[in-house]
């Protein structure tokens, strides 16, 4: 049973930065491409940022320069480091993985709330 678990969200002010991470179990972790996404209520869940199993990334263009994803396969864990956080950023992070064979994010995590004061 694939399990993902986001943590390390949480309030911070405009400007600062948080560090999310995603332990996954029940997967070969290294043959996932991975994901984060966030949704706010009422909104549509919108693509963050992805690592490719074969470590190649993309972003967002509204977090391009700011956010970093890595992953560590040795821990089975992925990361955000989520830097210069603007209000816009608050949101529900959901971290996804997606099986090589497959063409989309099918496994998720619980979410983890990040809130950006002004």
């Amino acid at each position: 049973q694939v399990q993902l678990v986001e943590s390390g969200g949480g309030l911070v002010q405009a400007g600062g930065s948080l560090r999310l991470s995603c332990a996954a179990s029940g997967l070969t972790f290294g043959s996932y491409s991975m994901g984060w996404f966030r949704q706010v209520a009422g909104k549509e869940r919108e693509f963050v940022a992805r690592i490719l199993w074969i470590g190649t990334t993309s972003y967002a263009d509204s977090v391009k320069g700011r956010f970093v994803i890595s992953r560590d396969n040795a821990k089975n864990t992925l990361y955000l480091e989520m830097n210069s956080l603007k209000p816009e950023d608050t949101a529900v992070y959901y971290c996804a993985a997606r099986a090589k064979s497959s063409d989309r994010f099918d496994k998720w995590g619980q979410g983890t709330q990040v809130t950006v004061s002004s």
